[in-house]
């Protein structure tokens, strides 16, 4: 990790290729650190009140790297009430392993009960004030701002916005940050018959905290299945490049959470990160110069 990573950028709370610390993958980069990993990402839940030798992993890793942190559960689209009690856990967490930012989906995956899948809000002005409101409490408890993570859909439900005008629209009113999936914005092009480029040209670039890029499956032309567990496909990267150009660099992170390879296999993904950074950046300063 470079030293420079080490420190807080003004712009963004991380930068660099950022990957997602697994279990599978603990071990290797523990005894071998990447060089080109420059800050991690974990599921709060997943680690919250662990202690013993998975306890001591993840604080031998949050005192090395930066740490963002990206939920699972928080419904915030759901009907249920949000749990304090659950808010206050994350907050605790967040705090003892100094987080740079925390980022949810903006779905909803339960009703007094976990679904275990990210379900679609309807884009409408009622959802917007809605959700919005509940993001605000989310940041009044944790007493900080959080980013929301535009989410992958395969049939929406009835709504009078499009979903570019929902998603600036909740931002907006809740202000909150924003957590950019590239490959759920090519995913939802492609299975709801509209242009990526088109919604990916609307993103408040300046609402950006970081970015997750990954793989789907590619049932056909017009069904995606976003499953974090295929190598990123040549069109995404096409579609990063693409939003370097028009919003210049920011943090982007590797997702891979199912049929993860080994770590050697998986570093040449994050290097495709890095290298594109560098070129843009480079590309940046010379039309400065």
């Amino acid at each position: 990790m470079s030293s420079e990573a080490r420190h807080r950028p003004a712009r963004y709370p991380v930068e660099g290729a950022g990957l997602g610390l697994r279990m599978d993958l603990i071990d290797a980069m523990r005894d071998n650190p990447p060089p080109q990993v420059d800050f991690l990402e974990v599921a709060p839940e997943n680690w919250i009140n662990v202690g013993g030798r998975r306890g001591k992993l993840l604080r031998h890793f949050s005192e090395r790297y930066p740490l963002v942190c990206h939920g699972l559960s928080l419904s915030i689209g759901g009907p249920a009430p949000i749990d304090d009690d659950f808010l206050r856990s994350i907050k605790n967490f967040l705090d003892a392993h100094d987080a740079r930012v925390y980022t949810e989906h903006l779905s909803y995956c339960g009703d007094h009960g976990q679904l275990y899948d990210l379900m679609p809000i309807p884009f409408t002005e009622e959802a917007v004030h809605y959700v919005a409101g509940r993001i605000r409490h989310v940041q009044d408890v944790l007493e900080r701002r959080i980013g929301m993570e535009n989410v992958s859909t395969y049939a929406l439900p009835a709504g009078q916005l499009t979903e570019s005008e929902f998603l600036r629209a909740v931002l907006e009113e809740a202000d909150c940050g924003l957590h950019l999936d590239i490959n759920n914005i090519y995913v939802n092009g492609r299975n709801h018959g509209f242009d990526p480029y088109d919604l990916l040209a609307s993103i408040p670039a300046e609402r950006i905290v970081y970015a997750h890029i990954a793989g789907h499956f590619r049932e056909d032309d017009d069904l995606r299945i976003d499953t974090h567990g295929e190598d990123v496909l040549p069109e995404v990267w096409d579609m990063l490049d693409e939003a370097y150009r028009r919003f210049g660099v920011f943090p982007t992170l590797l997702e891979r959470d199912f049929n993860i390879p080994p770590l050697a296999e998986l570093l040449p993904e994050v290097d495709q990160i890095v290298m594109r950074q560098r070129r843009w950046r480079e590309d940046r300063d010379a039309d400065v110069a």
